[in-house]
């Protein structure tokens, strides 16, 4: 009898499943991008004859680079432990050569305390953005300008 159920309930979830699957195989949202007009035989020679190309060097690489200070292609002990000690000395607030609880703190609440700017003891949506970790801005591609609305119609 307790078969029964348990044939009830898969048979349901097979059907919820196909389902889905059903629904969201036919749904497609259009596209965000704007068809391309066509182009007139004037505007093909105004195009660059290179097309810009990204740069191969991953964010690994980048990083590897960064660690590797002698640039032999091998980051050696003392390469990445250079890194690590600049970090903890700016924490070993007495440089004694240990770091504890205390020292480790400051650095939380001094930054909770830059992004408090209304000093209520909590941060709103704004100020809590603030604490996010600062990433250098990646170079943009080096793209032609689109053209202008003007310079389609003639």
């Amino acid at each position: 009898m307790m078969w029964r159920y348990v044939a009830g309930g898969v048979s349901a979830l097979l059907l919820v499943a196909a389902g889905f699957l059903l629904f969201n195989g036919r749904a497609r949202p259009p596209s965000p991008l704007v068809a391309a007009p066509a182009q007139a035989a004037g505007q093909a020679e105004s195009l660059p004859d290179a097309v810009p190309e990204a740069s191969e060097r991953t964010r690994e690489q980048k990083r590897f680079d960064r660690y590797d200070k002698d640039r032999n292609g091998a980051v050696t002990r003392e390469e990445y432990l250079a890194q690590r000690r600049k970090a903890y000395a700016k924490l070993d607030a007495n440089h004694d050569g240990q770091l504890s609880f205390d020292e480790w703190a400051v650095k939380a609440t001094t930054k909770f305390a830059e992004a408090d700017k209304d000093k209520s003891g909590a941060m709103n949506s704004r100020e809590f953005a603030t604490t996010a970790v600062k990433r250098s801005p990646r170079p943009r591609a080096d793209c032609p300008p689109a053209p202008s609305p003007k310079e389609e119609d003639s």
